[in-house]
């Protein structure tokens, strides 16, 4: 009998980890058509392929949004060739899988509308900041405007996808 037990609650969480799979590849999927849609900028990795990632978070959990993230910019910057090198861009997809797990926080903390905020600022400010080392401050000052607008158009976007089926049977 203990063993029927031990079977059962390995199943349930097989079919978790099938269907948490199942998101995963769905929304890495629409982060690479969002990889194909481009914000025009210097580097030419900067695109809609955030917003599934953010969205994920929200709706999934930090560490599911974190990969969707992670994975929708390498998509993206794979399109263009990797311009700034892998290393470089696995650096941003780290930097983005964070960025994901402190916009679900703070949307948990203080709710959607301080997240909104965290996730352009981080998303935007930050990110071209933290290219301080590789581009100098002409790079980061060129950079900024265009990823402030790409993380202000993704966070919106997944914002709002959010908030109109929060709380249905989808998520």
């Amino acid at each position: 009998m203990k063993n029927l037990g031990i079977e059962q609650q390995e199943l349930q969480l097989s079919a978790w980890n099938v269907k948490r799979l199942s998101i995963m590849a769905i929304f890495i999927a629409l982060s690479a058509v969002g990889a194909l849609i481009k914000i025009p900028s210097p580097v030419g990795t900067i695109g809609m392929d955030s917003a599934p990632g953010f969205f994920s978070a929200l709706a999934f959990g930090g560490l599911t949004g974190a990969i969707v993230i992670a994975f929708g910019h390498l998509l993206t910057a794979a399109v263009v060739g990797f311009p700034l090198t892998i290393p470089v861009h696995l650096y941003v997809a780290l930097q983005m899988a964070l960025w994901a797990v402190a916009y679900r926080w703070v949307n948990e903390k203080l709710g959607l509308i301080p997240a909104v905020i965290v996730g352009i600022v981080l998303n935007g400010v930050v990110s071209a900041f933290a290219m301080l080392p590789m581009m100098g401050m002409g790079g980061v000052l060129a950079l900024l405007p265009f990823l402030v607008v790409g993380a202000t158009l993704n966070v919106i976007i997944s914002a709002v996808a959010y908030k109109a089926i929060k709380g249905s049977r989808l998520i």
